[in-house]
């Protein structure tokens, strides 16, 4: 015995005729289909940049606190500068902020896969949604490094309370801006 006829079903011999039914190498109606639940799938993969952002903002925060002995929290550090409450370390926060902002120039060319940011060209909508970003870091004694990575990872119930509220913040300004006002 054969192993082809030992095994139950064989494949369908191609017709003759050339249709493609009875033709096994013809690719199945459902093939574009199949091709657009693969892009799908590919598509869903974006969450690992959020992982790996994530990964080395903790490892620079337990970086951070192991060589300073300090809490990172980037609003403290840049505000510590602005406000000449931190000047007796001003080396190493301006080095901190410095880093902050080269480290993604530095980086970019190892990168060749497009950035899509979805963010608006109203660069004045920009710059006063930075300042009031800053505004409310500084009332709120933080930001999400200081509360959201240090504070949770400590267990402090300022830093829990502070990042559950931001989300909510946060959440409930994505459903007004894009579904009342339909600007985002």
């Amino acid at each position: 015995m054969t192993r082809r006829q030992g095994r139950g079903r064989q494949r369908p011999r191609p017709d003759p005729s050339g249709s493609p039914a009875a033709n096994h190498h013809a690719k199945p109606p459902d093939a574009p289909a199949k091709r657009a639940r693969k892009r799908e799938i590919i598509m869903q993969i974006d969450w690992i940049w959020g992982l790996a952002g994530g990964l080395m903002i903790g490892a620079a925060a337990a970086f951070y606190l192991l060589v300073n002995g300090r809490i990172m929290g980037a609003s403290g550090i840049v505000g510590g500068l602005v406000d000449r409450t931190g000047w007796s370390t001003w080396a190493e926060r301006l080095s901190f902020v410095a880093g902050l902002a080269l480290m993604p120039a530095l980086l970019k060319p190892l990168f060749t896969a497009p950035v899509d940011t979805h963010i608006t060209d109203n660069m004045p909508a920009v710059v006063l949604a930075g300042l009031l970003v800053g505004v409310g870091t500084r009332l709120a004694n933080g930001c999400t490094s200081g509360h959201g990575v240090c504070g949770i990872s400590r267990f402090s119930l300022r830093g829990i309370a502070a990042t559950i509220f931001y989300l909510v913040a946060g959440g409930l300004a994505v459903i007004v801006f894009r579904h009342l006002f339909g600007s985002i």
